[in-house]
């Protein structure tokens, strides 16, 4: 799918540096460098020669690399122009490109072009960007694997057995005459097992991987004046909320982006849980339950010196929680950690720092921020997809076991099968698509 168009763009950041370049791409690229850098050199070979204007004035002096399609990162003819990094330069570089034919690459165009061509599958393309944006080497390197197929393969294997899977119930329905049951046979049971756990490490590893492409959204939730903006601004570092004595200061969803060992988390303070007749107070409280419900986690924060028999703020339910009993300063309470049945409990204060490093390092454990990190960069859609599979083959599973319904079967498979190939761009909507690749920089 080659766009007959000729795109063009500046692929290293605005501002002044060592050396600036700009990328061509499509068919008229090859035209294009022949105008403005006669001859064009060998294919794969940097030649240097001077980039001149329409009245052959010198623009600049640099190098020319001429990358013949197929064998390009787009998979079409691709120049590319390493000029001195001037902001002047590289604009009357750029503006040469577009005089000559090219237009303006849209974000990320040149990568979804490699994706287009075959040169690229879906989730190694958004491993581009993960490099990119990596905070840390430990990302960097999830990423890296991504880029080079690790992620991929594992999907690949899992679409693999689900086609063979689906083959085998299909052919059982095709000959229903045959005096064997394929369907009842405890082989086909054991492969759908076998799936599953493949399907459950899978994204385990793929779950590891986005903490450190996306890290995690953590919301800090519990009653008015718990002490859920002090807390925000203890991890933070900065005085991010406003902090008073009076309950229900917070109205709106306060977010703070801080990272830790180069992983992101994203901080929500919400307003305190309550009911209320404050129609103002009543909005925050109904913004901060739609932030818990897209919360990876939440901290619930308990007032320690408040009264032992008040309300605990209801919860989503399924939302995994750490509780932080706060203001031991006051309590005289003694920093720590304890495991309860409901989950584990940080005492801290806030105020005084006092047992915040011990809630510190258990949240760069979720975070993964390891020697090693995720075996893979990953993303949230490739989590939601894999779920997705995950309960079609688990239905898949009961409709045979329960109803021998070989053909409710089948279709779980396909849908299954359907949801894995969205990950590498199989099954992918052309508005997935420009989602996906409008949040890349321009130039890549």
């Amino acid at each position: 799918m080659i766009e007959p168009d000729t795109i063009a763009a500046p692929v290293t950041p605005p501002g002044y540096g060592g050396v600036g370049i700009v990328r061509v791409s499509g068919p008229a690229a090859g035209t294009i460098a022949a105008a403005v850098a006669p001859p064009l050199p060998p294919p794969h070979r940097a030649a240097l020669r001077p980039f001149r204007d329409s009245a052959g004035i010198t623009l600049d002096e640099g190098l020319v690399l001429w990358f013949p399609g197929p064998g390009s990162y787009t998979g079409e003819d691709t120049v590319e122009f390493h000029g001195h990094g001037g902001p002047a330069v590289v604009d009357a570089l750029y503006a040469r490109m577009l005089e000559l034919g090219a237009r303006p690459a849209r974000p990320g165009e040149f990568t979804e072009r490699a994706f287009l061509n075959g040169r690229l599958d879906l989730a190694q393309a958004e491993a581009v960007a993960d490099l990119i944006e990596s905070g840390d080497a430990a990302g960097a390197r999830a990423a890296m694997r991504s880029l080079e197929g690790a992620f991929s393969r594992r999907v690949h294997a899992l679409r693999d057995e689900l086609t063979t899977l689906r083959a085998w119930i299909e052919a059982a329905l095709d000959f229903p005459e045959d005096e064997i049951d394929f369907l009842a046979d405890t082989a086909l049971r054991d492969r759908l097992d076998a799936l599953i756990a493949d399907l459950a490490d899978t994204r385990a590893s793929a779950a590891e991987g986005r903490r450190l492409v996306e890290g995690l959204t953590l919301v800090i939730a519990g009653a008015p004046n718990a002490g859920k903006s002090s807390l925000l601004n203890a991890l933070a570092g900065a005085d991010s909320a406003i902090v008073t004595d009076i309950a229900g200061t917070t109205r709106d969803v306060l977010r703070e982006s801080i990272r830790l060992d180069g992983v992101p988390l994203t901080l929500l303070d919400t307003a305190g849980l309550r009911a209320t007749d404050d129609p103002v107070e009543s909005e925050g409280v109904r913004r901060a339950r739609a932030a818990l419900d897209e919360a990876d986690r939440v901290l619930l924060v308990v007032d320690s010196a408040a009264d032992a028999d008040a309300e605990t703020p209801e919860l989503p339910p399924g939302a995994v929680v750490d509780t932080v009993r706060t203001k031991i300063d006051l309590t005289g309470e003694e920093a720590g950690v304890i495991d309860t049945e409901t989950g584990r409990v940080f005492r801290l204060s806030a105020v005084t720092g006092e047992g915040l490093d011990a809630l510190r390092a258990h949240l760069r454990t979720l975070l993964g921020t390891g020697p090693e990190g995720g075996a893979f960069s990953a993303r949230r859609r490739h989590l939601d997809a894999l779920d997705r599979a995950d309960g079609e083959i688990r239905a898949a599973r009961t409709e045979l076991v329960d109803t021998g319904a070989g053909e409710l079967a089948a279709e779980r498979l396909r849908q299954a099968q359907t949801a894995i190939g969205a990950i590498t761009g199989e099954t992918t909507t052309e508005d997935l698509l420009g989602e996906i690749f409008s949040r890349f920089c321009i130039g890549k």
